[in-house]
């Protein structure tokens, strides 16, 4: 077990200033494997003082000086991979064998991409003989993120904002917050700069709250809910900080008639069950042409009862259980709204399954014969469960697909790539992936509507962490 009850601020580990715990679970396991303090509001002023005065030096480093940061950071975290993986897997129950080439795997590759990208930046360009534009780091950035990828989630902010320039007080999720403690040591031992990184852990209550109203940071970039997401806005309101949200998505799946249902279907209900269905851009409603339904439920079917389920600590197991016994409530709150309004159960339901009496494992589950006003379609479930919606007609397919409070990503699969093209520029999302469900840091990610604002990765992610500044010469 793992008991981190220290912060990391200031370049060293530091008592907390309250006496609360918060207890990590395994949810495949139900026992305790780590505690973890409860910060306070005091413990986040610490941590933002420690990052005001380390911005003061670190805002001025070279880009030379912070590629070489960002490098040292990943030959460290790179040594101790089998271990952040193992603690991704006991935390949050990924399996192994994903949590080592998948979730822990995906730090290297984030931090990597921004590394290429401050290599090739224009921090300085000349608009005239007058007119230079400067783009200088933000400040102090305050990074909130959820459980569902604990380390993938700090990546894609913890990079781009030391590459900017940044320095950073972090808050990881309370449910899974012990990979990022294995980070901080790795920071500490890459020798980065004391202050520029920063870590509490706690509730977003209490220590997210504190982060996102406190008027010494600059900016908040959140992962996570869009309920929180308006909480961390508003208290960031007064302050007129900067805010950048990454939130929920409920993400269309659009299978053309001329598509190859078998492979199509099957690569969808894979990509929806990833994680146990814990992704925010997973393709979680699969629209299918009424022709072809009843073909793609059974492709579906035979594709959700194939996935191999159990032991996260087996390098052969698939899908893992969901993250706590709060979640696993949630999606059989879901699983029995399904059913209570009229759709059909293909395959799974409600309960652990069969062969399962100890973890928070939930029946990989398709439903069919939904309609789209269905609550299993309109909400995000964050479980393996996977509503199919029949079409008419494309356009009914793209209507489908918009009515959604959320644009985070949407997906079309067809045999004429030419033609799948067609529909992007009719899709409300911050993604469209055309004969493909494979997620790349190469692309900005962020969204439309209530799936959030900004953009993550790449040239649009280091942007989010600065300021442009305006020169003019007489």
């Amino acid at each position: 077990m793992l008991r981190r009850t220290d912060f990391y601020i200031d370049g060293g580990w530091v008592a907390p200033l309250g006496p609360d715990r918060i207890e990590v679970v395994n949810p495949a396991t139900e026992q305790v494997v780590g505690v973890v303090a409860q910060g306070t509001a005091a413990d986040v002023d610490h941590a933002v003082a420690a990052a005001r005065r380390a911005f003061e030096t670190y805002g001025r480093t070279t880009v030379d000086d912070r590629i070489a940061l960002l490098r040292a950071v990943i030959d460290g975290y790179t040594a101790r991979l089998d271990e952040i993986a193992a603690t991704i897997s006991a935390e949050m129950g990924a399996p192994i064998t994903f949590a080592r080439q998948a979730q822990a795997a995906s730090l290297i590759g984030q931090f990597a991409r921004a590394i290429e990208t401050l290599e090739h930046y224009e921090l300085e360009a000349l608009l005239s003989d007058s007119v230079t534009v400067r783009r200088e780091p933000i400040g102090v950035a305050g990074l909130i993120t959820a459980w569902n990828w604990p380390l993938n989630l700090i990546a894609g902010k913890l990079a781009y904002a030391l590459a900017a320039g940044c320095t950073v007080v972090l808050k990881p999720s309370e449910v899974a917050p012990l990979s990022a403690m294995l980070l901080a040591e790795v920071i500490h031992d890459a020798a980065v700069p004391a202050g520029v990184f920063n870590l509490v852990n706690g509730d977003g209550a209490t220590v997210g709250q504190s982060i996102s109203a406190h008027p010494d940071v600059d900016m908040i970039s959140f992962t996570g809910s869009t309920r929180a997401g308006i909480l961390i806005a508003k208290a960031a309101a007064d302050s007129v900080k900067r805010v950048h949200q990454e939130l929920g998505g409920k993400s269309a799946n659009i299978i053309l008639p001329d598509a190859d249902h078998a492979t199509a279907v099957a690569a969808g209900v894979r990509r929806a069950f990833k994680n146990s269905g814990q992704s925010c851009q997973a393709p979680t409603r699969m629209l299918v042409h009424r022709s072809r339904y009843a073909e793609a439920l059974e492709h579906a079917r035979a594709t959700a009862e194939s996935i191999r389920y159990g032991d996260p600590a087996d390098p052969a197991t698939e899908m893992g259980p969901v993250v706590s016994g709060v979640q696993f409530e949630r999606v059989q709150a879901m699983i029995r709204s399904g059913i209570e309004q009229g759709a059909r159960v293909v395959t799974g339901g409600l309960g652990r399954p069969e062969d399962v009496e100890t973890g928070w494992f939930v029946r990989p589950t398709v439903f069919g014969d939904v309609d789209n006003s269905m609550t299993i379609a309109r909400e995000e479930i964050f479980g393996p469960v996977l509503p199919i919606i029949p079409y008419g007609s494309e356009d009914e397919a793209v209507a489908i697909a918009n009515d959604t409070r959320y644009g985070l990503a949407n997906y079309v699969q067809s045999a004429d790539r030419t033609h799948a093209l067609t529909l992007v520029p009719r899709l409300r999302s911050g993604r469209v992936y055309v004969n493909t469900v494979d997620a790349t840091e190469m692309a900005p990610f962020g969204g439309y509507k209530q799936s959030g604002n900004g953009r993550e990765e790449g040239e649009f992610g280091l942007e989010e962490y600065l300021e442009t500044k305006a020169v003019i010469t007489g």
